[in-house]
């Protein structure tokens, strides 16, 4: 080794200068113009007027059929929990194909027509005025924030650029949707590998502020709790008897829906929580998060403060809409009908 590069001043100057290589050289990595991220103002240049265009569509169905501000939420919450926010809950199976499409799985089998017409409508009128710009995972998502003010609920600002998703499929939707007999632990377990919190279940639960669930969803609470052969104890015994006669155990009929929320079923509100309390919850798993130590105290909260509940929803929402998002041709596409892909 020569002499220059053994002296510690030599050292001392080659060290400098690998480190000042270094960080120019990360800078330049970090400085080079990163992928378009996620935001309120995507389509600010390109569709302009795309809120006030899916704002027409959502009040004009929401008062032909209120139904459509549950029906499109939980299809946005769907289409989510399955391979990310990309609309894939959308496509339509393809005739004669083996795989089928997401929509087509059993536990979407009860999703209603209403969500998907109403998303339908909101991307014939979209494409007429912004043709190939918009994502119908964009409009799922700016669709579920209306329909939430709509009847009364929070109104957040919604983040775009969402691409659709390439994949749908049927045989992966089972293992990701909350189940109505899920315990807290089995739901936390669920929303932690999507990248959400205990207050985030808890919030997002609150969706079940309005909607309704088929007799199937509930009846084991009705007659046979957990193999028990008796109703949920738990269950307010008013409730218990008003469910029994609209579900009886045995050769109901299948079309059969309840509130989730027996005394404001049409209104974003937070009363929900407090039916929870109350012991008046639908599912058992809505009930038991007013039983579990970890997710009690964060349902009582929600129940003496809406405007809590509000803030808390707005920002869980744009937390579940950030998953699985695709961005760019590699990964995704722009459909110009949203059940079929590109």
């Amino acid at each position: 080794m020569s002499s220059s590069c053994s002296s510690p001043s030599s050292w001392f100057t080659f060290i400098c200068c690998l480190t000042i290589f270094f960080l120019l050289s990360t800078s330049a990595i970090f400085a080079a113009k990163p992928h378009r991220q996620i935001s309120v103002d995507y389509y600010a240049k390109s569709c302009p007027q795309l809120e006030k265009l899916i704002g027409s569509i959502t009040s004009q169905q929401f008062k032909e059929a209120p139904v459509s501000g549950p029906a499109t939420i939980r299809l946005f919450f769907h289409d989510c929990f399955v391979e990310g926010c990309d609309a894939s809950i959308t496509i339509t199976s393809q005739q004669g194909s083996k795989v089928l499409a997401e929509k087509d799985a059993p536990d979407n089998k009860d999703l209603r027509v209403e969500g998907f017409e109403s998303v339908r409508k909101a991307k014939a009128l979209v494409e007429s005025k912004c043709p190939g710009v918009v994502s119908c995972a964009d409009i799922l998502a700016i669709e579920a924030r209306d329909y939430v003010h709509l009847a009364g609920g929070p109104y957040y600002q919604v983040k775009k650029g969402r691409w659709d998703g390439r994949i749908s499929m049927a045989s992966r939707v089972a293992s990701n949707i909350p189940q109505a007999n899920f315990t807290v632990n089995q739901l936390l377990k669920l929303f932690n590998s999507k990248g959400l919190s205990l207050e985030d279940l808890v919030v997002l639960s609150g969706a079940h502020t309005f909607g309704y669930a088929h007799c199937q969803n509930f009846i084991s609470r009705l007659y046979d709790y957990r193999g028990s052969k008796q109703p949920d104890p738990v269950m307010d015994p008013r409730l218990l008897r008003a469910l029994r006669m609209s579900c009886p155990q045995y050769g109901g009929n299948t079309d059969i829906v309840a509130p989730f929320d027996v005394t404001t079923p049409f209104a974003f509100d937070h009363a929900y929580y407090g039916n929870l309390e109350a012991k008046l919850g639908l599912l058992a798993s809505d009930q038991a998060l007013a039983l579990d130590p970890r997710t009690k105290p964060i349902v009582q909260a929600f129940a003496k403060d809406k405007a809590k509940f509000f803030q808390a929803f707005g920002v869980a929402m744009e937390k579940m809409g950030s998953i699985g998002v695709k961005r760019g041709r590699k990964h995704g596409e722009k459909r110009k009908d949203c059940s079929m892909h590109m």
